[in-house]
């Protein structure tokens, strides 16, 4: 069975190594792939993707022996349901500020009963004979911490079932934060932490 090398070394608490691709080159995922990475981030958020080039960036790195991760557009139900069909076998959530975010982001990722995915393989069930076996164990889902509401709720947020990590969106913290980053004291307080965050932040 496939499993997720970047998802495994993660739990084991070792470092998962990884490079972003945002301007929709699918074989650039492979090539890089190629270099080692346990995993590859294909960025829809903010890249230049759609869904045709994120599958074929989603097999370029199951060529090149690494795990195909993309950060989905928003916390979406069937647009996180479509990358994951497609080939994904981790998803990053953006701007998850409260567990009842972070809840319907589980909820998306799994099958009944555990989650409320619908089934309709389109690419992945291709590339991986024993898929829905494998959906139960080895999809990885993280949430961005990327606001002061998602940092005070930062708790609750990683205790729901089914989150298996975080990522921090700095830029986006800093300016829920009222930090200016085009000034120098708001550059400093971003990079160095203090002077001018207010509370220490």
């Amino acid at each position: 069975m496939q499993t997720n090398r970047a998802l495994h070394r993660m739990r084991a608490g070792q470092p998962a190594l990884g490079a972003a691709l945002e301007f929709g080159a699918p074989l650039a995922a492979e090539f890089l792939a190629q270099c080692g990475y346990d995993f590859i981030l294909v960025d829809n958020q903010h890249g230049i993707w759609d869904d045709q080039t994120s599958m074929q960036a989603y097999r370029g790195a199951y060529l090149g022996n690494s795990v195909p991760i993309v950060r989905v557009q928003c916390n979406d139900f069937y647009t996180i349901g479509r990358a994951l069909d497609r080939g994904a076998l981790g998803i990053i959530v953006p701007m998850v500020n409260t567990a009842e975010d972070a809840r319907a982001a589980a909820y998306a990722m799994r099958y009944p009963p555990r989650g409320g995915r619908s089934m309709g393989l389109v690419g992945v069930g291709f590339m991986i004979d024993d898929y829905v076996q494998l959906a139960e164990t080895e999809l990885f889902l993280a949430v961005q911490i990327e606001s002061a509401q998602a940092v005070e709720n930062a708790e609750a947020i990683l205790s729901v079932d089914g989150v298996d990590g975080c990522w921090v969106g700095p830029a986006d913290l800093a300016l829920s934060m009222g930090v200016d980053l085009n000034t120098p004291a708001g550059r400093r307080a971003h990079f160095l932490g203090g002077g001018g965050c207010g509370d220490g932040a």
